[in-house]
């Protein structure tokens, strides 16, 4: 099988004993033929893009997470302008809306949401949108804004949002947590919509799928996603692979 992995966080300290391995030659051992590396801050978009300028294989997405806008300026904007310059950058992201923690003040949140989603739009790329009981919010930005190319990564919400996204030329992020025992919404999720809209993610070192739940997670362990879908849509584990990997390359337009 080959596979692409649409997010994961390969700057994360969590791989500095082993990231020259893995990236080196373990993941593509193992079929992982592409992997997109999200930002979340300026430092991690930053070191995305360095890991993707290193291993052939790796893209990066830059962007600031909810979490962090409440640090942001104008400035930041400018970092981020200039790195979406680099021939290895696809995407922005991981930008968007998190209600559960609310780190960054909601007012704050969706300013700097609207200021990354017009750079996108400005700089002509797909977004790449985190989303935390803030479904209705996150909608509602992106439709009125008409923001109609990107991924809601690690994707939480129901299959009627779900089917409003699809509609709307969206790509939906499915992980690890498909493999969890309380998975029932993100699997009616999966059942519902096309193939065609799913990208696999692992959003490693986090959200490892089981039998590896609770541990460091790697591309690597994205069979056990691609195993799940297969189950669930009753179609070969070929094909989930590899209509997930084209997906992604038209998403991110990777030739």
């Amino acid at each position: 099988m080959k596979i692409f992995d649409s997010h994961a966080h390969y700057n994360n300290p969590q791989f500095d004993e082993d990231r020259d391995y893995l990236l080196g030659e373990y993941l593509q051992e193992q079929g992982v033929q592409y992997v997109m590396n999200a930002g979340a801050d300026i430092e991690s978009s930053k070191a995305g893009v360095l890991l993707s300028e290193k291993y052939p294989f790796m893209y990066a997405s830059v962007g600031v997470h909810p979490h962090d806008v409440k640090s942001m300026t104008d400035e930041s904007i400018q970092i981020l302008r200039e790195l979406s310059k680099s021939k290895k950058v696809m995407s922005i992201g991981e930008i968007g809306l998190d209600y559960h923690y609310d780190y960054s003040p909601r007012d704050v949140q969706k300013h700097w949401f609207l200021e990354q989603l017009a750079l996108a739009k400005e700089v002509d790329l797909p977004v790449m949108i985190h989303s935390r009981e803030a479904d209705q919010d996150t909608f509602d930005i992106l439709k009125s804004n008409n923001v109609e190319n990107g991924v809601i990564h690690c994707y939480s919400g129901n299959k009627e949002l779900a089917r409003e996204y699809v509609k709307r030329n969206f790509c939906i992020g499915i992980g690890g947590t498909l493999t969890f025992k309380n998975a029932r919404k993100t699997v009616e999720v999966v059942e519902d919509i096309p193939l065609h809209n799913i990208v696999i993610e692992t959003d490693c070192p986090y959200l490892a799928p089981v039998p590896y739940r609770g541990k460091r997670n790697n591309s690597s362990y994205l069979t056990h996603v691609i195993e799940k879908i297969a189950e669930i849509k009753n179609i070969t584990q070929e094909e989930v692979a590899q209509t997930t990997l084209e997906n992604a390359k038209r998403l991110f337009r990777i030739n």
